[in-house]
Formats: C-alpha cells, structure tokens, sequence
C-alpha cells in the first residue's frame, strides 16, 4: 500500500518541538533533575535554568521577569487572571467583567463559572472582520467593573484586537485589562509595556515548545488572588514544584522566535495569500471569513458553500493534509464555531469552514498541492451531496 506524504497547516492548534527547543528539553530531563527549591547544589541548579528561562520569556514580550507567573499552559494563565483578579476583590463591590463574544473556551468557560459566583459578565459583539470597537468596550463600563479581558489575536480567524486602544480606556477607568495572547505570541510582536495589558496569558506548545507550559505575565502591583494552595512557588502565586525541562524550553523557544518572527511573518503571509488567492480563483463557491487584513499573517479561514467541514477534514487527511474546522479544544462539537456565527455567518455556512494555519515547516509547493487536494475534495463532496 502506497505511503501518503504528510503535510501539517494546523499551527494554531499546536505547532512540533522545534529542534533547538527539544536539545534544550533533553539536556535538562536528563541533568537538572534537581528540585528548584531545594537549597543544595542540584536543586540550585534548577533554579538557575527555571531563572534563566524567566528572563528569555521577559525579554521576548518586554517584561520584568519577576512579572512572570509559569504555568501548566494558556488555559491555566486565562483562568489564574480571570479568578485571581476576581477573588482578590471578592469582598467588594467589583463584580462586573467584560470579554468578548469570541473569546477562546478557556477565557469562556471560566466567565461562566465566575457568573455561577455572582459575577456579571458582559460579552461584547464584534463585526464581520471579527475585531471589537474599543468605544463598545466604553461603553460597557460599569462602576463596580472589576476587569477587562479581550483576546489579542483570535485562534480561528486571526483577527488581531485593538489592544493598546482598550488598554487606554481601561487605564482611564482604572480597570485591569486582561489579554489572551496565546494565538498573538511568536506571530506578531508583543510588548506588554508598549500595549499596556495587566495580564497576558501565554502558552508553550504554540511556539514550537513542548505542550503543558505556558506563563501569565502579571504587572508589578496587580493584585492576584492564587486559585490553587500549597507551596510559596511563583512568588506564592501558583504553587507547585515547577517543571523545568519543560519551563526551559518554553525559554529557548522564546529566544528562537525572537530571531525569527519578522522572517517568519513575511513569508507565511506571502503563503498564506497565495493560499487564498488560488482557492477563490480555482474554487466557486468559496470564501474568505472575517476580514483579510488586520491578522495574524499565517492563519486564513475559508468557507466552502455546499461542502461538510468535518468532512473536508478526513477527506483532506486522507490525502495528507492536516487542518481543521476551528479551535481544536471545541473539536468534535455539534453546534456551528462560536466565532464564526459571532461574526455574522450562518450556521450551514460556518459548518462548511475550514481553519488553515501555516508554520515554519510550510513550503509553497505544500500550499500548491493543498490547493490541488482542496480542489479535488470540494468536487468530490460536493458531487456526493448532489448524488444523494
């Protein structure tokens, strides 16, 4: 039976182990096995690579390292900012949060445990292009408002959020602003002191590091309440004895995609564009979602009018290609993509919508026989559909 050769354009769900990341990894599972709090010299040694890795993350978003929270991932840092801000004011009267529609499960699924708390939450539409108003963002505001939190860059369509015009709005009011960053990091700059955020919420396995690790980068004198106990770890903001294999390879992958970002955003978007282009000439029936301008340079999202995403999926696998039909974490979810009927799509025209997000692997002559297996397979299921 004839191999197929694999093909990856599903980044934004997790990206490999860069090669110089997982050097990084090896050398330390196998000779800084010490406990980063232990005094003596194996544990001292841990605790110099665990710092060393603090300072490559502080440096790529342009933060104090001791602003550095490590975490288990992006889903832990969305809910250590959420509940940590909220708590640390459960005892007054600052028990109103503002997101968006569009926000990932991890920011979502926690303001909907926060409600069960009695917080009020307000969730901002947004329009077409997938992009908030700041002034809605105003608007919104409340006096017992207790925190902002706003996505920087969506993980479905790649719409990137007017961060640093939020960030005025919630200096002026006063409210801490939170920012999921975990689909902005390593693709577009990122300077916290620059765009003004309280919080970002970063993650490991989204920038060529290993999976379960991630940091929130906290501002010196916001006030964070822990959301789990047991030791003083992290300046006793999320105890537990950190993972530092793991936690330095999230640093050299750090200090990797700061060597590499602006080479790496000029030519995915170059791809990415050849991508579209090809599909909407080649195609009928098809389309691009959300706008085409303001993104993160490697993700597209297109619509295939008469076709099943799911199906296009194992279709395109079968074929060798990896890409999906949204957010990995809601895969296999029966209602259409939260995102893409935020934005206005119907619901048969968001099912039938694939998700495709470049990396450094990616290649032109990968892009031209996408398109060849895109054209192939919208024929196919469509023709099926007609059969039927």
């Amino acid at each position: 039976m004839r191999s197929v050769q694999r093909f990856y354009f599903d980044h934004n769900a997790t990206t490999p182990l860069a090669p110089e990341v997982l050097e990084v990894m090896v050398s330390c599972l196998g000779q800084v096995y010490g406990n980063a709090s232990s005094i003596h010299y194996f544990g001292q040694a841990a605790k110099q690579r665990l710092e060393q890795a603090r300072r490559e993350l502080a440096s790529f978003i342009n933060a104090n390292p001791a602003e550095i929270v490590f975490t288990g991932g992006g889903t832990e840092a969305d809910n250590l900012a959420l509940l940590g801000v909220l708590r640390a004011r459960a005892s007054e009267t600052a028990r109103h949060l503002i997101t968006t529609a569009i926000e990932h499960p991890a920011v979502l699924a926690t303001c909907a445990q926060l409600e069960r708390e009695g917080v009020a939450v307000t969730r901002l539409r947004v329009g077409s292009g997938g992009v908030v108003q700041p002034d809605d963002v105003r608007r919104a505001l409340r006096p017992e408002t207790a925190l902002i939190s706003v996505m920087h860059a969506n993980n479905e369509l790649g719409a990137i959020q007017p961060i640093a015009e939020i960030s005025r709005i919630a200096r002026e009011a006063g409210v801490p602003l939170h920012v999921d960053g975990v689909q902005a990091l390593g693709k577009i700059p990122v300077d916290v002191d620059e765009l003004g955020v309280d919080l970002y919420s970063l993650s490991g396995h989204k920038i060529y590091a290993p999976k379960g690790v991630g940091a929130l980068y906290v501002r010196k004198g916001t006030r964070l309440a822990p959301v789990s106990f047991g030791g003083h770890h992290e300046r006793e903001r999320r105890p537990g004895t950190e993972n530092v294999p793991s936690i330095a390879a999230l640093g050299a992958a750090a200090t990797l995609a700061g060597r590499c970002l602006a080479g790496d955003a000029e030519r995915l978007e170059a791809l990415r564009d050849c991508l579209e282009n090809a599909v909407l000439e080649r195609i009928h029936g098809t389309g691009v979602n959300g706008s085409r301008w303001r993104r993160t340079p490697n993700t597209s999202n297109l619509y295939f009018d008469g076709v099943d995403g799911e199906a296009m999926v194992i279709g395109l696998d079968l074929r060798g290609f990896a890409v999906s039909t949204g957010a990995a974490c809601s895969s296999g979810a029966i209602t259409p993509s939260h995102v893409l009927t935020a934005i206005g799509l119907s619901g048969e025209r968001a099912r039938a919508s694939l998700r495709f997000s470049l990396g450094r692997s990616n290649t032109a002559a990968q892009v031209d026989a996408l398109v060849e297996a895109l054209e192939f397979s919208v024929a196919h299921l469509r023709r099926i559909s007609v059969n039927a």
